[in-house]
Order: C-alpha cells, then structure tokens, then sequence
C-alpha cells in the first residue's frame, strides 16, 4: 500500500497553482475540469510520478471553518520536506511570502510556517538528525 494523493483545500484554484507551481516550486500534474472546478494536481519536480498533490475546492460546509481554526491556532495543514530549510527560506522571503514560523530546531527537524495564500498554513520540515 502507498499514498497516492493528498490533497489540500484552497479557496481559489488558480490562485493555488500559480502560489504552489510559481513560489514553492511544485509542477502541474493534472488538469481535468470538472464543471465550476478542476481535478488539478500539482506534484515534486523530484518525483514527477509520485504523490500527487490536489488543489482541491474548499467548498464543503466543513472546510472553510475548519481551515480558519487551524490557522487561528497556528496549526499548519500539511507539511512538505526540503532538503535545506535556510535556502528555501531566504527563497521565499524574497518572494514575498508571509512566513508565520521563522525557521526554528525542534529536535530532530526543523521547520517554518508559511502562508499559502489560500487559507491555509503550510509547514516545511527539514531532518537534521
């Protein structure tokens, strides 16, 4: 058994695909419409033909709600690994990205929060030891 998607819901696809393609650096997999919406998948330059990652409207009555709670407890959504935390870092300040987390060492890893522009926080995590 594997993963083989996941999904994160946004407020906006669009807006999602050129924030995950265009600032984290994700590429476009999938692009099916579907009526109003789209299956639109984005996944790891690194692993083109692994996990793919849904772009996924947040228009179930649950989502909205639990995404704003998430954030107002600073709880990300998801996490995506990076080989050098520093780097993506000073990468996404001069991209202008709101960090919410500057990076910090939490034992094994370390990690910053981001937000993605679409409701939702985002951790990046790198091992480091």
């Amino acid at each position: 058994m594997r993963i083989n998607l996941t999904s994160v819901c946004v407020d906006e696809q669009a807006k999602a695909l050129a924030f995950y393609t265009d600032v984290l650096g994700f590429q476009p997999k999938t692009d099916v419409p579907l009526g109003e919406f789209r299956w639109l998948t984005v996944v790891s330059p690194d692993v083109p033909d692994g996990v793919e990652l849904l772009l996924e409207p947040d228009e179930h009555p649950a989502a909205k709600p639990f995404k704003a709670a998430l954030v107002a407890d600073g709880i990300p959504l998801t996490s995506f690994g990076v080989d050098d935390l520093d780097a993506v870092h000073a990468d996404l300040v001069a991209k202008g990205v709101t960090i919410v987390q500057p990076p910090t060492d939490m034992g094994p890893v370390r990690t910053l929060v981001l937000d993605d522009t679409c409701g939702n926080l985002i951790q990046l995590a790198q091992l480091t030891g």
